[in-house]
């Protein structure tokens, strides 16, 4: 058996282009992974603490993982845009490329949120239920519009002005959510709150989207979404950290070892910063905080120079290679959970659902409620990668 593993991980890691850095790869697919595995438990009541969100302030390593992916985009965009642009690509090309592939996101995203049908409910409509109360925001929405905005950044402005939008964004939003008054329908007035259901970020999504199209529907006294409108401001700063990161990694100056000590540090000092931000504007992923994506930013840093001097440097690699599988269709991969765990929720069976009767009959009754959760998710995990890793073989890769 041992031998069997060993060989197909020098299979895909050997095959691998000469040259290239494999702890990035392996970043995206331990993200897309991670983000596979916490979104799906055999039962949300069951959820160990590390694979459930903050509940509000604070963070759990479930709340990096979002803007982890978020990161990761921002690297990929320096590499390409600096391959491109030294190329002599015209800008405008690469812009309209880049709002296209936001936009597919956006509609991908969109896809997913009206992707359900409740079959045990003969009075279900669709139309009323989900196309009508569409959820607008989502992960891949936001990632979208932060992917166009962060290329538009990056094309047209230099390395300063790059900073300057980065810093403008996370103050700008801090002042935004501190200092600008707003009020309810009776007339209350508020100023500075990070209350659930009760903030300039809350308050914005009520009045733009009709609390039936936001996530937290039934939030008082404003309904909101945890993808939001203005909370998308300082996820692009989050992905200027990745641009910044590219930059280093593509650095030729550099050495290795010394990309990996410039992230490492970096990534140290953006995780103190952080962290001593929260205790005036809290850590908070709903609100997407400035103090949330400097911590997170730096955790990505830390984690990204771990992989690096592991993996590049020190070449332990071989066990990276389901990782590899992963990140390589990492859209796909998401996409294909996502209708996945759907299926699962729409599927009859036994006066409940597919994938409600696989937790309370074959995982629960085994493992226990905490662990039957987990194993569920697990086993969840490792159908989808079977499909990965049937498309890794044949060499198809979905691009958007």
């Amino acid at each position: 058996m041992s031998n069997i593993i060993s060989g197909y991980a020098r299979n895909i890691i050997d095959q691998l282009p000469k040259g290239r850095l494999l702890a990035l790869d392996v970043f995206r697919g331990i993200t897309i992974a991670a983000m596979i595995l916490v979104n799906n438990p055999g039962s949300w009541s069951y959820v160990y603490a590390p694979m459930a969100h903050a509940k509000w302030h604070g963070w759990t390593p479930t709340d990096l993982i979002f803007p982890f992916f978020i990161f990761i985009a921002g690297v990929s965009v320096a590499i390409v845009m600096n391959r491109e642009l030294a190329k002599g690509t015209d800008k405008l090309f690469l812009l309209k490329h880049a709002l296209v592939r936001g936009i597919k996101l956006f509609a991908l995203g969109l896809f997913l949120a009206l992707f359900y049908y409740n079959f045990t409910n003969p009075a279900f409509s669709w139309v009323d239920a989900q196309l009508f109360s569409v959820r607008v925001m989502g992960v891949l929405q936001r990632i979208g519009l932060v992917y166009f905005a962060t290329v538009f950044i990056v094309l047209y402005w230099q390395n300063l002005g790059r900073w300057l939008w980065a810093m403008g964004l996370l103050v700008g939003y801090w002042a935004l959510v501190i200092l600008v008054p707003y009020s309810d329908n009776s007339g209350n007035t508020y100023t500075g709150l990070l209350e659930f259901g009760n903030s300039l970020p809350a308050f914005i999504d009520n009045w733009v989207f009709a609390a039936k199209h936001l996530y937290y529907a039934d939030a008082k006294p404003f309904a909101f979404d945890p993808e939001g409108l203005i909370s998308t401001l300082p996820a692009i700063s989050g992905c200027l950290a990745g641009v910044f990161t590219g930059n280093i990694l593509t650095n030729n100056a550099l050495s290795l070892s010394d990309k990996a000590k410039k992230m490492f540090v970096v990534g140290l000092v953006c995780v103190v910063v952080g962290e001593i931000w929260g205790l005036v504007f809290p850590i908070n992923k709903a609100l997407w905080t400035s103090s949330f994506v400097v911590m997170s930013s730096g955790w990505a840093l830390l984690s990204l120079a771990f992989l690096t001097w592991l993996i590049d440097i020190k070449g332990h690699k071989y066990w990276s290679a389901p990782f590899v599988v992963c990140g390589a269709n990492a859209i796909f991969f998401y996409m294909f959970a996502g209708v996945l765990a759907r299926l699962l929720m729409m599927i009859p069976i036994a006066q409940s659902s597919l994938g409600g009767w696989l937790f309370s009959e074959v995982f629960q009754p085994v493992f226990g409620n905490y662990n039957g959760s987990l194993m569920f998710a697990i086993s969840f995990l490792f159908v989808s990668y079977w499909v990965l890793d049937y498309l890794y073989r044949k060499r198809i890769f979905f691009k958007v």
